[in-house]
């Protein structure tokens, strides 16, 4: 869990200019019994996740959505999606323009 707020501080010290930032932490139970740790890192300058997936762990950020929350990894390149809407979400896998499941019927764990 060290690791996992390092990584939260790392990927949000360049939104944390001159804000302030929030961290909320939940855990998701997915498809195959998969668990997911997500961290939350909002800013006035933005948005951040840190995933701890299947000894993982995967920073992203914010990304436009048409409807709930997207994260990803500004490249051009392959990466990870985080997609949630509500108390949902769904890992996925982006490469040459398309985008593959890894992981849905993720629910947040009460």
């Amino acid at each position: 869990m060290r690791r996992a707020i390092l990584a939260v501080v790392f990927v949000a010290a360049p939104l944390a200019a001159a804000a302030e930032m929030s961290v909320t932490s939940l855990r998701y139970s997915c498809e195959r019994g998969v668990e997911v740790a997500a961290s939350y890192v909002n800013g006035a300058d933005g948005s951040a996740v840190v995933l701890q997936v299947e000894g993982r762990q995967i920073a992203l950020l914010t990304e436009p959505s048409g409807s709930g929350a997207r994260y990803g990894w500004p490249s051009d390149g392959a990466g990870y999606v985080w997609w949630t809407k509500g108390p949902e979400a769904m890992l996925l896998w982006r490469e040459a323009g398309t985008e593959s499941e890894l992981l849905t019927r993720c629910r947040e764990r009460p």
